[in-house]
C-alpha cells in the first residue's frame, strides 16, 4: 500500500513538472537576434541554438512570412502525428507560434501531453511579432 502511495505521489509530481510556458514576442526576438549574430539561422542543431522554433500555422501562412530562425512548419492539427519530425528529445526546449497564439497554445499542450518537458508558446505569436515591428522571412522551411 505504501509503495502505491509513493508511486502515485511521484507520478503527480512528474506530471506537474511537465507544462507549457508563455514567452513574449520580445523575448522571442532577442533569441532570434542571438541566432542571426551567431549565424545559426539555417536549421541549427539543438546544442548550438538551445531550442527548436516551430511555426504551427498552415503552409500558406508560413510561406507568407515567418519568424527568422524558424526550424520547422508543422500545422497544429498535425503536431501529434508528426512530432517525431521535430527530432527533439523530451528534455529539449521547444518554442511554438502561430498567428495569434491560440493554435500554438493547443500545439504546446499537445507536445507537453506527449512528454516534452520544456515547451514555450509565443504570447500573441505573429500578431505580436508584427505589431512590435520585428523582421520576418518569407519562403518555406
Amino acid at each position: 500500500m505504501i509503495i502505491r502511495i509513493v508511486i502515485t505521489i511521484a507520478s503527480l509530481l512528474l506530471l506537474s513538472s511537465i507544462s507549457t510556458s508563455d514567452i513574449s514576442a520580445h523575448h522571442s526576438y532577442l533569441l532570434s537576434v542571438q541566432q542571426l549574430r551567431a549565424g545559426l539561422t539555417k536549421a541549427p542543431s539543438m546544442p548550438q541554438k538551445g531550442f527548436i522554433l516551430i511555426d504551427v500555422r498552415s503552409v500558406e501562412e508560413h510561406a507568407a512570412g515567418f519568424i527568422p530562425g524558424t526550424d520547422l512548419n508543422i500545422e497544429f492539427r498535425e503536431i501529434q502525428a508528426r512530432h517525431r519530425e521535430i527530432g527533439a528529445q523530451l528534455e529539449d526546449h521547444l518554442v511554438v507560434y502561430c498567428q495569434s497564439g491560440h493554435r500554438s497554445n493547443i500545439a504546446a499542450e499537445t507536445l507537453a501531453d506527449l512528454g516534452y518537458r520544456h515547451v514555450y508558446n509565443v504570447t500573441g505569436s505573429m500578431n505580436a511579432w508584427l505589431a512590435a515591428g520585428f523582421p520576418v522571412e518569407s519562403g518555406r522551411r
